[in-house]
């Protein structure tokens, strides 16, 4: 997966993280609560797997061609309650149920160790509204075998008078404390990372048709950022992210589809640069049924201190130079991928049902703007999401 996921959920992120997957708090107009309340639950399968193309030192030829790496399996919940017009109390629950194969060196299935953990997370977000603006606090949670995450944000939200445009601003932060199991491969008892995330975001309704947002997001850690079960991994204890979000809604009346797209820029003081274009296509089938095919594509450059794969048996499986930092995790390598996915809902009175399937695939030599990563061998993962939600 991409560099820009790795980071856990984080202060005003964490609410949109640890939400239902597909179902978020329904926006109220003319800043008011929502006249219903809502309660959701979905289930999430994932599972990833990698080719094996890259022959390192000690393989024997038995290897198969392709191999399972990590499967989720995650049930959540969510609840939007209001309290009156002018309070909204959302809370959401997830268990991620993880389990597979971690390799140590790049995808070399020799050096795989099997892993088994779950994460348990929740969150907790108070909203007032006022005649033209929305003042929201929340809390978040998130525990596992050898990693506890902690994160609070504000959020503000103010609507001019003709309500067509609306200014967002943001504030988290968050402390994280790593304990690796056994100490990881080099021995770390214990550890932490604290985080401060800001955004601001404008939106603008254009015409009756058009809904176009840009947010800005600056965020700074400081801490532990490597990979504890990686040997020879250590990262800069520092990290400047920069984020610049771009989204763009047509309504077709003629049609009566919706099409939403979206760009994002991504940068960050480990040296990795990327760019994600996405397009969904909302369609009406009938009344009650809606299906709505999405598609997004992935770049990104290289950690300045990743090193490509050494296969060399004099070296393997160390790097080839000595060096202040350094790390053979594939998320950190230059790469492009590609995610096509479905999505069906269906309503009939206060219950709605939903189903939908993404499947990925990265691979290196589809990075745009030069060569991906030498010796990475083509990555690929399924998810399948299934939910039912209830207003009332």
């Amino acid at each position: 997966m991409a560099a820009t996921d790795v980071a856990r959920p984080l202060g005003w992120l964490a609410a949109a993280a640890l939400a239902v997957p597909g179902v978020m708090p329904r926006p109220a107009l003319a800043e008011e609560a929502p006249e219903k309340a809502l309660i959701a639950l979905k289930y999430l399968h994932y599972q990833d797997s990698q080719s094996v193309k890259t022959q390192y030192p000690f393989y024997d030829g038995s290897e198969p061609s392709t191999f399972k790496r990590i499967q989720v399996s995650s049930p959540s919940a969510l609840l939007s309650l209001p309290i009156g017009r002018q309070w909204l109390v959302d809370a959401s629950a997830v268990v991620d149920e993880v389990s597979g194969a971690t390799p140590r060196y790049y995808s070399d299935i020799s050096g795989a160790s099997r892993m088994s953990d779950r994460r348990v997370a929740g969150d907790l977000k108070v909203t007032h509204f006022s005649e033209r603006s929305a003042l929201a606090v929340g809390v978040s949670h998130s525990s596992e075998n050898d990693y506890v995450s902690n994160a609070l944000s504000v959020e503000g939200r103010w609507s001019t008078e003709d309500n067509n445009n609306t200014l967002t601003a943001a504030l988290g932060l968050s402390k994280d404390t790593i304990a690796p199991t056994g100490g990881g491969v080099l021995g770390v008892a214990q550890d932490h990372k604290r985080t401060i995330e800001t955004m601001v975001g404008v939106t603008r309704a254009f015409t009756r048709n058009d809904l176009i947002q840009a947010t800005l997001g600056l965020n700074f850690g400081n801490g532990y950022f490597s990979d504890p079960y990686k040997q020879f991994d250590s990262r800069p204890r520092e990290r400047f992210t920069t984020v610049f979000q771009l989204r763009w809604n047509h309504h077709m009346q003629g049609w009566g589809a919706t099409l939403r797209t979206g760009y994002r820029y991504y940068h960050d003081s480990f040296g990795i640069g990327a760019h994600s274009l996405d397009a969904q296509w909302v369609q009406p089938v009938t009344e009650s049924l809606k299906l709505s095919p999405l598609l997004r594509y992935y770049t990104q450059s290289s950690a300045s201190f990743y090193h490509d794969p050494v296969t060399d048996v004099e070296v393997y499986p160390g790097l080839p130079a000595e060096a202040t930092y350094s790390s053979d995790d594939q998320r950190l390598s230059a790469f492009g991928a590609f995610t096509a996915g479905l999505k069906a809902e269906y309503t009939l009175g206060a219950w709605t049902a939903d189903a939908k399937v993404e499947r990925y695939e990265q691979r290196a030599q589809w990075r745009i703007g030069g060569h991906g990563s030498l010796g990475i061998d083509p990555f690929r993962a399924t998810s399948l999401q299934l939910g039912l939600a209830y207003s009332f």
